[in-house]
C-alpha cells in the first residue's frame, strides 16, 4: 500500500496539533458516511441531484453494494489502486466512498482526459480496476490499446453494468480497518514538466482538510447545502462538493455539465448555502444573478486561480456577497491560506488556515522581510507526497516545508498577496497546464518543427495558452493552419488545453547552451 512513497526524510514535517485527536485506525468513509447513519441521521439528505434527493441511508446502501462488487467480483484488495472516470454524479460519490470502505486507493480523473493521459495516469499508479462512465468509454479503449496487459480490469456504470452487479449484493458491509496513515487517494497533478505526478493523501488527511478550511472558514451545520464547478477529480471539487458536507452531515448538489444558467438555478432551486467556483466562473454568473433567488448563499469560495479584484468586487456588487478567496494545491490536498467573514481583504489571498504555517522565502528557504515577494513555503497536517519521483519530492519539499510555486508577499497584517507563478504553469479559468504537455504533442505535428508555449494575460480566463511555432516551411502559416493545429491538440490532450493564440515566428529565444527562454515568448 505505500509503495513507491518518498522516504520519511523527504517528507514535509506534518503538525496534527489543534485538530481532533484521530484514531491509530481510521477508514475515512466510516467517518463521512457510516458514522450519520448510526447516529440516526440516515433519512437525512446527502446528494441532491437533478430534483432528486438521496438519504443517507440510501448513499450508504449504495456504496456497501459497490464495495462488495470491488471484493467479491473484482478481487480488490486493500492498497490496490481504482480509477474512477465519470461526472460529477451521486454514482461517482457512492464509487468514491466505496473504494475507501474496501480499502482501496482512489484515482479519480477528469472527464476531458484523453488515452494519453490515461495511459501515464494507469502506468504510474498502477491501477487494477477502473471503474468508468458509459459515456466516457471510449478513450479509456483507445488507452488500452497501449496498456496491453496492464490495462486494468474494467467495469462501465450508467449501462446497467455495474448497477446490475451491485443489485445482486447485500447492503452490509464491513470496512476494511485501515489505518489513519493508509493512502486512501491517488491525486495527479500535471505539473511544470509535462508529466503526470500522483499526489498520495492518506485516511487522516480527508478529515485534516475538513477539520481545518471548511471548519474555520465555513463553519459548515448539517443543514448546510453544498454545490459548486469544480470536477470531483479536482481536489478543491472533492472538498467542497464531498468531503466537506458529508463531514458534518450536510447535504450536496451535484451538476453534471456545469454553466452560469445551471449553476444559478441549483443555488435557486436547492437553496444553496456554499458554493464552490472559480473566479472565471464567478465572471460568468455576474449578469444573470438579477434573474435567481439567491437568498440562500452564505458563503462563496474561490480557488483555482488568483482572483482577481475586478471580479471579486463585481460579484459583490451583483450579489451583495464577499468571496472567500484561498489557495490550495494538490499536494497539500486543499486550501491552506484564506480569510472569511470580515478578515477579507479584497485583493489579498487571505491569512494561514489554523493548523498550517506559511512564510515567504528566499531560494535558499530564508524568511524574507515583510512586504519583499519570494517563493511561498507551507507545512501543517496534510503536505506533498509524490508517488515515485523522488526528484520532484525533494524539489517541493525542502526542510521539511512544501514550496508550492507561488510568488507571495505578506503584509504587516500577516495577509498574503498573489504576485506570480514561480515556475512554467499556466493557469487558465482554473486549469493547471504544463506548457511543456503541449509543446511535446505540437512537435508530434509534420508541420512543426520548434516550439514554445507560455500563458498570455487574458481579461476573461486570468490566462490563455499561448503557442509560438517555427514551421518546416514558413509560407504554410495561416489561419487554416491555426485551426489545424488547434484541432490536432485537442484530439491528443484533454481540450481545455488546446492553445488559444498561436502566433507564427522566424525563431524562438534560447540562450547559449539551447535553452529556451520562456520569459522572452511573455513579453512579447
Amino acid at each position: 500500500m505505500r509503495d513507491n512513497l518518498p522516504p520519511a526524510a523527504d517528507w514535509p514535517r506534518l503538525d496534527y496539533s489543534g485538530l481532533p485527536a484521530y484514531p491509530a485506525r481510521l477508514n475515512a468513509a466510516t467517518h463521512l458516511l457510516d458514522r450519520h447513519v448510526a447516529e440516526g441521521n440516515g433519512q437525512r439528505t446527502a446528494i441532491w441531484f437533478e430534483g432528486t434527493s438521496i438519504s443517507y441511508a440510501a448513499l450508504l446502501s449504495w456504496a456497501n453494494r459497490l464495495a462488495r462488487v470491488l471484493t467479491e467480483d473484482l478481487n480488490l484488495i486493500p492498497g490496490n489502486r481504482v480509477l474512477l472516470r465519470g461526472f460529477n454524479t451521486p454514482g461517482m460519490v457512492a464509487a468514491w466512498l466505496a473504494v475507501l470502505k474496501a480499502g482501496g486507493v482512489v484515482v479519480t480523473t477528469m472527464p476531458l482526459l484523453r488515452a494519453r493521459e490515461l495511459e501515464e495516469v494507469i502506468r504510474k499508479a498502477r491501477v487494477g480496476v477502473a471503474l468508468c462512465d458509459a459515456r466516457l468509454e471510449e478513450e479509456l479503449r483507445l488507452a488500452e490499446q497501449r496498456l496491453g496487459p496492464h490495462m486494468p480490469r474494467t467495469v462501465l456504470f450508467g449501462n446497467a453494468q455495474l448497477e446490475e452487479l451491485a443489485t445482486q449484493k447485500q447492503e452490509q458491509f464491513t470496512n476494511v480497518e485501515t489505518a489513519a496513515d493508509d493512502p486512501c487517494i491517488i491525486a495527479f497533478t500535471s505539473g511544470t514538466t509535462g508529466k503526470p505526478k500522483g499526489a498520495v493523501h492518506l485516511h487522516r488527511d480527508v478529515l485534516a482538510i475538513c477539520d481545518t478550511f471548511s471548519a474555520n472558514m465555513l463553519k459548515p451545520t448539517a443543514d448546510d447545502v453544498f454545490a459548486g464547478s469544480p470536477p470531483l477529480a479536482f481536489t478543491y471539487g472533492l472538498g467542497g462538493l464531498l468531503t466537506f458536507p458529508l463531514r458534518v452531515g450536510a447535504s450536496t448538489a451535484l451538476l453534471e455539465k456545469v454553466t452560469p444558467q445551471s449553476l444559478l438555478e441549483l443555488i435557486h432551486s436547492a437553496r444553496v448555502t456554499s458554493l464552490f467556483t472559480s473566479p472565471t466562473m464567478y465572471r460568468g454568473l455576474v449578469d444573470l444573478v438579477p434573474q435567481f433567488d439567491l437568498s440562500s448563499l452564505k458563503h462563496c469560495v474561490s480557488a483555482g486561480e488568483p482572483l482577481p479584484l475586478p471580479t471579486y468586487e463585481a460579484w459583490q456588487r451583483a450579489s451583495g456577497l464577499r468571496i472567500i478567496d484561498g489557495i490550495g494545491s494538490t499536494e497539500l490536498l486543499h486550501i491552506f491560506i484564506s480569510a472569511a467573514g470580515d478578515d477579507i481583504v479584497p485583493g489579498a489571498t487571505g491569512k494561514v488556515v489554523p493548523g498550517y504555517e506559511a512564510r515567504v522565502v528566499d531560494d535558499a528557504g530564508n524568511p524574507l522581510p515583510i512586504g519583499e515577494v519570494g517563493l511561498l513555503a507551507v507545512r501543517g497536517p496534510t503536505g506533498c507526497r509524490y508517488l515515485d519521483d523522488p526528484e520532484r519530492q525533494r524539489v517541493y519539499v525542502r526542510n521539511g516545508w512544501n514550496f508550492t510555486g507561488d510568488a507571495y508577499k505578506q503584509d504587516e497584517r500577516g495577509y498574503f498577496w498573489f504576485q506570480a507563478r514561480a515556475d512554467d504553469m499556466i493557469i487558465s479559468a482554473g486549469y493547471n497546464i504544463a506548457g511543456i504537455e503541449i509543446e511535446n504533442v505540437l512537435l508530434d505535428h509534420p508541420s512543426v518543427l520548434e516550439c514554445g508555449v507560455v500563458g498570455a494575460p487574458d481579461p476573461e480566463r486570468g490566462h490563455i495558452v499561448k503557442a509560438f511555432v517555427v514551421l518546416r516551411e514558413p509560407s504554410a502559416g495561416g489561419p487554416a493552419l491555426v485551426h489545424e493545429l488547434q484541432d490536432f491538440v485537442k484530439r491528443e490532450i484533454a481540450p481545455y488545453k488546446y492553445p488559444r493564440a498561436i502566433e507564427f515566428v522566424e525563431a524562438l529565444p534560447r540562450t547559449d547552451t539551447g535553452k529556451l527562454q520562456r520569459y522572452k515568448l511573455r513579453e512579447s
